[in-house]
Order: structure tokens, then C-alpha cells, then sequence
């Protein structure tokens, strides 16, 4: 009982301590699961109506993933032996056309890569290793045929068997096609285990060695190619067995036989997605341990919001989630949602809090310094030039010295001189492909920082704006007590006027009455004036403001 209650103690004021952090390194990851399209895709990929359809609707769930500054998407590639792009392996996946094997006309895989990338998202290929699906479905089929012995049935399904050698090769080469035709930045390997319900006759030993096999097929068909690939798996949410807090016989290690924090140790993997769908006791004491064995890689748990579904999961509260993410940080991790619908519906709110409370400013994934420590150069210059009432960003120069040959961009902003790019609310923008940006609520008070980014993270030192942009736009009259409020065209049929920050969020909403404004809760800084319509659900910009008492 004791330990209990210092754990819970500990617990809550890693929590409280956590709401003060705002970091600038964070993963912030969602699984996007393809498999009987339960988060995409919704269409059927029959017309090119249909692949039209499901662009549109990959889209909409990764721009809402955007606003709520997820940065890497773990999309379901490999699916059950089947494919969501033009494998020369394996067969298509039914969930682009509802019938397996069949070409939907268009290549998934690269359409997602291209839009997570123009969101500044990476995309990690989610394979799965060993399951095959329903042992007559297409995927298995196939590959009993062509390799008899590296399927094993259970009941209904098939499985790969991993004590055998020729299943790290046959894994390696999946793998491997991936990375050679795509642009992933990350190969994330889900159940890289044996099956629960498989009996395992040789040692937990020498079954971890099998399982550690196939890892080391992947790492090397991946690294050898383009090492800048992040490699991860989703092991169990328990790494281990401890002393004083029992897994209850569900682990990753002795359960399943995933040597997962010796893959973190041993360079075999990057990255760590553990599936913690638990809480309380369950979940803080094993959150430590990852925490404590991430030997400087990146640990990001998956968080089991579907648990809050009453008719998919345990009807859990928001607050057990939201606690569990405050931890998560204050250990210095990142945090992954299972799964993506689940997250962009809102379940009890879980977006909401995501987007406007705990993650209202974008991170960066953490650098691979294991891998490279070559430093990009900077940008070389700079010009702001106006855009109508927007100012346009350009720079040029900044150059890779790790030998990826290819180069990103991440934007800075502050009203301070000179930028403070270690302060994670300073940055906007993350990993743009093209030496621009068009921002819309410049004010003209505001500073700029433009750095390099490379494929391992690595970045470059910034390249400062000498002075802020100098727009056309006149400062509305305030006494720091009360804001005049400009002459608004009546076509605009205004109800609604609404104050935000610098960063786009919204802070105060009245209705519009008067000629005046009463600002007093607000802090000294810099706003942005909007009226918004209550019929259209619009808004537009009206004018800015500065408070300075």
C-alpha cells in the first residue's frame, strides 16, 4: 500500500510539473491503420471517382493531424502479408478496393508519403511482421505457396514462423523494397514477436535470438541503404519483469520474447513505440522503466485512447489519459495515439486537449546524433517582401554534410532580437522542402530565424532576420484597459469578436456590441483582432494591437 501511494504521489507532480514544459524535441506519433479501413480508407478505390475519394479523405485526417501538431505518422503499409502499394513481393490489400490483389490505380503509399511531407510530418511504413491473416485470404495463400515452410497455422490464421532463418531473409527483403522505391523516413515493425498463443518449445533464450534475427534482417537491408530511416517497433507495453511490479506474465521479454530495450542498446533500432494501453499502477512504474533503458534513443508510448470508448474499450476519462501524456513528458519522452479515428473524432475531447493545451506548439523530432552528428550549414539569406496584407519568407543556401543530399528548412519567430531557437513556442514552421513561407498574421514587430535541417534531425545555426518586417497595417488605439475597436463593414454580418496570440490561438471571444473592447485580462504583447459570422462561421482579420502598460 505504501509503495502505492509514494508512486501515485510521484506520479502527480511529474504531472504538474510537466504543464510548464514546452519542448522542442518531442515525438508526437499516431498509428493510421489500414486493415479492414478502420481509420482509412473509407472509399473504395473502384473509379477514379472512388481514388479521388480516398485522397480527399487521407487529406482531411492528416490535416487535422497537422492543427494538432502530431509530427509522425505510423501508416499501416504491410498489412496481412498484402500491400497498400505495387509490391513485387506481395499482393494488394483489400482495403483500397475491397478485394484483394486488386491494383486501385493509383500508388497509396507515395500519395501519403507527398502530403505528410508537405505537412512537414514524417512517415514512418507500419509493417507487420509476423501475422498473415485467415490462412485462404490472398496474403497468406500466396506466400504458403511460394514458401511453404515459413507459415505456421493457428486455428484459422497463419503466421510467420520465426525460428525459421529464410523468414528474417523474406521480412529484410519487404523491407527493403519499401526503403529502395520510397521516400519513408522511418520503418516501423509491429508485432516482431512470437504470437501469444504460439507454444514455444525452445528457450525464451534462444526465442529471442530468433525474434532479434529478423530484426537484424531489417536493420541491415534498411541501414545499408539509406541510414538516415528511423527503425522502431510497437513492443508490449511491459518491457520486463520487476521486483516490486508484476507484468501479471504479460511482457515483452519473457512473454514474447522481444529483446526491445537490447535493440535500443545494441543500435538495432532507433526508436520505441511500447503499446501501454494501461493505467495507474499498470502503467507509471513500466513508463520508468523505458524511460530508464532508452539508452539516449527515442521512446514514444502508445497511448490506448480507444480504452475510453464504452462500446470499444473500458469507458476510461480523458484525465487518464491526460495524465499518463504529463508523466510521459516529464520523463523526457513522447507520446503516440492508438489510433488515428479515435483521436480525430475527439473522443471525450482528446483532440481538443491535444491541440489547444498540451501540444499548441509544434516540436521536432529528436535528432539520430547515434547515427550522424554532421551539422548542416545555414541559410545564407534572407528576404521578407509583402503579400497583400501576409508577408512572403524567402532564403537561400544552407547546405547537408551528412551524405543524404537532401535538405529541409525549419522558421523561427519572436518580437525578441535575436531569435531564441532553443525556446520550443518560438518555431511555426518544421522540415518545409522549399526555401519559402507565406505567413498570415505578421504583425510587423516580428523577428525571424531560418536553420537547415538534415534526414538524421541534425540542425544547422540560424540565419537571424536583422530587423522585423514593417507591414502596412496601422495598430489599433488601446489603454491597455480597453481596445477601440475599428469601423467593421456591416456586409460582413458581424455577431462575434475574437482576440488571438502570435501563435493563431484564439484567447478571448465577445460579442460585438460595443465600440470597445475590455482587454485587462490580457497580458502586455502583441494580438491579432477578429469578427467572426454566425451565419457563414467565418472570421476576419481586422486589425492588431499592442498592450504594453
Amino acid at each position: 500500500m505504501l509503495k502505492r501511494t509514494l508512486l501515485a504521489s510521484l506520479m502527480c507532480l511529474l504531472s504538474t510539473m510537466a504543464w510548464c514544459q514546452v519542448p522542442k524535441y518531442e515525438v508526437r506519433a499516431v498509428w493510421l491503420t489500414t486493415i479492414k479501413s478502420l481509420d482509412w480508407p473509407k472509399a473504395k478505390a473502384t473509379s477514379s471517382a472512388g481514388v479521388e475519394q480516398q485522397k480527399r479523405q487521407l487529406c482531411e485526417i492528416l490535416d487535422r493531424l497537422h492543427r494538432s501538431n502530431v509530427n509522425t505518422i505510423l501508416l499501416q503499409t504491410r498489412v496481412r502479408a498484402t500491400t497498400i502499394y505495387p509490391s513485387s513481393i506481395e499482393p494488394w490489400d483489400a482495403c483500397l478496393t475491397g478485394k484483394g490483389g486488386k491494383d486501385p490505380g493509383y500508388d497509396p503509399l507515395r500519395f501519403a508519403i507527398d502530403e505528410c511531407h508537405k505537412r512537414g510530418m514524417e512517415l514512418h511504413a507500419w509493417v507487420v511482421a509476423i501475422p498473415v491473416g485467415k490462412w485462404n485470404e490472398i496474403g497468406c495463400k500466396r506466400l504458403r505457396e511460394r514458401h511453404p515452410s515459413l507459415v505456421h497455422k493457428i486455428g484459422d490464421d497463419g503466421y510467420m514462423n520465426p525460428e525459421q532463418s529464410q523468414t528474417a531473409e523474406y521480412i529484410g527483403k519487404v523491407c527493403r523494397e519499401i526503403v529502395e522505391r520510397y521516400d519513408v523516413d522511418g520503418i516501423h515493425l509491429d508485432y516482431i514477436r512470437y504470437p501469444e498463443n504460439w507454444k514455444i518449445r525452445v528457450s525464451r533464450q534462444q526465442g529471442r535470438e530468433n525474434i532479434t534475427r529478423i530484426v537484424r534482417a531489417v536493420n541491415h537491408n534498411v541501414k545499408s541503404l539509406k541510414p538516415w530511416v528511423k527503425i522502431s517497433c510497437s513492443p508490449v507495453g511491459k518491457s520486463r519483469e520487476m521486483p516490486r511490479w508484476q507484468s501479471r506474465g504479460w511482457n515483452a521479454y519473457d512473454a514474447v520474447c522481444q529483446d526491445a530495450q537490447g535493440w535500443l542498446r545494441d543500435g538495432l533500432m532507433d526508436q520505441l513505440y511500447p503499446m501501454m494501453y494501461f493505467k495507474d499502477d499498470n502503467f507509471y512504474p513500466f513508463a520508468l522503466d523505458w524511460a530508464k533503458y532508452s539508452y539516449g534513443r527515442t521512446v514514444a508510448p502508445g497511448l490506448g485512447i480507444w480504452m475510453m470508448s464504452r462500446t470499444e474499450g473500458s469507458n476510461w476519462s480523458l484525465m487518464d489519459i491526460t495524465r499518463e501524456m504529463n508523466v510521459l513528458r516529464s520523463l523526457g519522452m513522447g507520446h503516440t495515439y492508438f489510433r488515428s479515428r479515435f483521436f480525430t473524432d475527439n473522443l471525450k475531447g482528446i483532440y481538443t486537449y491535444a491541440k489547444d493545451v498540451f501540444d499548441q506548439y509544434p516540436t521536432l523530432t529528436p535528432p539520430m546524433t547515434w547515427q550522424s552528428t554532421a551539422i548542416p550549414t545555414r541559410p545564407e539569406g534572407m528576404s521578407m517582401n509583402s503579400a497583400g496584407n501576409r508577408l512572403e519568407l524567402r532564403w537561400w543556401g544552407g547546405s547537408d554534410t551528412s551524405g543524404s543530399s537532401y535538405i529541409m528548412y525549419n522558421v523561427y519567430t519572436s518580437t525578441e532580437s535575436p531569435v531564441d531557437i532553443t525556446d520550443g513556442r518560438n518555431l511555426i514552421a518544421r522540415r518545409l522542402t522549399h526555401p519559402s513561407l507565406v505567413i498570415g498574421n505578421d504583425d510587423g514587430a516580428h523577428f525571424y530565424a531560418i536553420t537547415a535541417i538534415d534526414r538524421y534531425g541534425n540542425e544547422s545555426a540560424p540565419l537571424q532576420s536583422k530587423e522585423p518586417w514593417k507591414s502596412n497595417l496601422e495598430w489599433l488605439k488601446n489603454d491597455g484597459r480597453l481596445l477601440v475597436l475599428p469601423d467593421i463593414d456591416p456586409s460582413l454580418d458581424a455577431y462575434y469578436v475574437c482576440v488571438e496570440s502570435p501563435q493563431g490561438k484564439v484567447l478571448m471571444t465577445r460579442l460585438l456590441r460595443d465600440k470597445t473592447l475590455n482587454i485587462r485580462s490580457l497580458r502586455d504583447g502583441i494580438y491579432t483582432l477578429k469578427v467572426m459570422t454566425l451565419k457563414k462561421n467565418k472570421s476576419y482579420r481586422i486589425g492588431q494591437f499592442i498592450i504594453k502598460r
